[in-house]
Parts: structure tokens; C-alpha cells; sequence
């Protein structure tokens, strides 16, 4: 090899790092604040689902009005146990981390899925997106945003091909038993609740306050969580693996998951510092072909 290339190799990577460190420097300054919006959010909005059943078990809230509020609750439920998963609430050690695992644990009990699980087959989502074998999100994948729906919805049937319980398989996590205990609790607790209610003359009640909810949430949070972010689903690397777009429904009815691309570089950003964070890393994401599908 001769000193020229020599030369030109080492320039590219002391160019690299420097990128890095420009990048890093960028994304530090979003961090590091407590993000109080969203232990609000994470505790008031479980609050907010529990009132809705005495509510309309005495007959002052309507069962529309239930089914309508409990959809919008469940599906807003994940994002503050999201932020729980990455300890942006408060790091382990720190004098608030009893509140990062409040959250984490508390804000996602509707939605069924147990904080600790979610956090296992997330880590694996972000060490292997878009991978078709390892990556727990991959099954969302879809042309159309209908595919992905119905691809989640055949998830979810017995017996189906399920990447998030072949994650569970996989995982070698020290805190797996804690999180399959936890999940199997919350399971037979739905489950006796909902035939308890079914028993008592509340079976319409409970299909339209936990059930269908449920269903429709999940539905939901995989197509603007999962699915758009990463669509086509098709690129493996840290600066390819999700993109930056513009929703159709605006950032607040897709979750602020517009700006999903910092989220995977920098994950201890909070939610609603992301859109920030990437307008200040657009032209460093861009000289490096980072997935765009925004118009400004």
C-alpha cells in the first residue's frame, strides 16, 4: 500500500471521529433532564384508565364514551414505559430510579405488556433492526401500513410465528424469569378479570373498555412505532436502520415517531426533545445518507 493511501485512510478516519464527537457533542446537550411530561403522562393516563371502569360500571360515563376514552389511554400508555426501558427517566444508582421503574411498570399494565419484557425484545430491536431474523419488530413489515396491520393482528393469533416470544427464546437476559413471572401474572389477572366481569352481566363492558381497546392499540402504536419508522424494513446499520418522515396525521396522532432516526443514534434523548435534537443533526445525517423523507 502505498503512503498516499496510507495518508487518505487515516484522514478518513480521523474525519470520522470527528464527525462522531460533532454528532455526540449535538446530542448531549438533549440529554440529562428529568422528563416530567412523561411521568405525568405514564401515571396520570393509567389513572385516568382506571377511572373510566367505576365510572361506567355506575352508569355516569357511557359505554361509547368508555370504548372511545380506553382506546385513546391504551394507546398512548407505551411511550413513558419507553422511556422507563432506556432509564431516561433516572439511571440505575440514581436517587429517582424507583420512579423510572414506577413508570415503566405502572404505564403499559392496560396495554398488557409487562415493563420488563418490553424492555428484553426492545434491546434486541434496536441491537438488530430490521434484521428478518432477529429483530422482534421485523414480523410488522408491509408495503402498506394495512399490511403491517394485518401482519400484526396474525401475531397475535395462537399459535402464530411471533418474533417478540423468539426474542424472549433467545435472550440470555439475567432479569428474563423476573419479566416471564411478571408476564404470566398480568396474563391470568386479565383473563380472570375479564371472566369475572363476563359472569357478573359485565361482558360488554369488558370487551369494550380492555379488550377491543387493547386490540386497537396495539394495533396502532405497531404500525407508527414499528412499521413506519423503519419502512421498507429492508437496510441493516446504525445509520440506516430507520429513517426521519413526514407523517400524513401530524407528529402528536403518530407519536412523535417523525423523528425516530435520532432515537435509535442517541437512545437516552427524551421523546419530545428528538424533533429538536434532529434539526440540529440534519446536515450531519444527511452527509451521511441517513433515510429522509422529509420535506423540510
Amino acid at each position: 500500500m502505498s503512503a498516499a493511501a496510507t495518508g487518505t485512510e487515516a484522514m478518513a478516519a480521523r474525519s470520522e471521529r470527528a464527525r462522531k464527537r460533532e454528532e455526540a457533542a449535538i446530542a448531549r446537550k438533549y440529554m440529562g433532564r428529568v422528563p416530567w411530561e412523561m411521568v405525568a403522562w405514564g401515571l396520570g393516563n393509567f389513572v385516568l384508565w382506571l377511572s373510566i371502569w367505576p365510572l361506567t360500571l355506575a352508569g355516569i360515563l357511557p359505554l361509547w364514551a368508555a370504548f372511545v376514552l380506553s382506546t385513546v389511554s391504551i394507546t398512548i400508555c407505551y411511550l413513558p414505559s419507553h422511556e422507563a426501558q432506556h432509564s431516561i427517566i433516572a439511571t440505575e444508582g440514581s436517587p429517582l430510579r424507583w420512579l423510572n421503574e414506577l413508570v415503566g411498570h405502572v404505564s403499559t399494565i392496560p396495554l398488557l405488556l409487562p415493563y420488563r419484557i418490553a424492555w428484553i425484545t426492545h434491546k434486541q430491536h434496536h441491537a438488530h433492526a430490521n434484521d428478518p431474523e432477529l429483530d422482534p419488530d421485523h414480523g410488522n413489515k408491509g408495503d402498506t401500513w394495512w399490511q403491517a396491520a394485518w401482519h400484526g393482528i396474525e401475531a397475535r393469533q395462537f399459535g402464530a410465528r411471533d418474533g417478540y416470544r423468539n426474542a424472549l427464546k433467545r435472550s440470555d437476559d439475567p432479569d428474563l424469569g423476573k419479566a416471564l413471572r411478571e408476564g404470566t401474572i398480568l396474563s391470568l389477572s386479565y383473563y380472570a378479570i375479564l371472566t369475572t366481569l363476563a359472569w357478573t352481566g359485565f361482558a360488554l363492558e369488558a370487551a369494550l373498555i380492555w379488550w377491543l381497546p387493547r386490540h386497537i392499540a396495539m394495533t396502532y402504536i405497531q404500525i407508527f412505532l414499528s412499521w413506519a419508522p423503519h419502512h421498507p424494513m429492508e437496510e441493516t446499520g446504525r445509520y440506516r436502520d430507520t429513517r426521519a418522515w413526514k407523517s400524513p396525521v401530524g407528529t402528536i396522532l403518530s407519536l412523535g415517531m417523525e423523528y425516530h432516526v435520532v432515537h435509535h443514534l442517541f437512545p437516552r434523548i427524551p421523546l419530545f426533545q428528538t424533533g429538536p435534537a434532529y434539526y440540529e443533526l440534519r446536515a450531519l445525517l444527511d452527509e451521511r445518507g441517513c433515510p429522509n423523507d422529509r420535506p423540510d
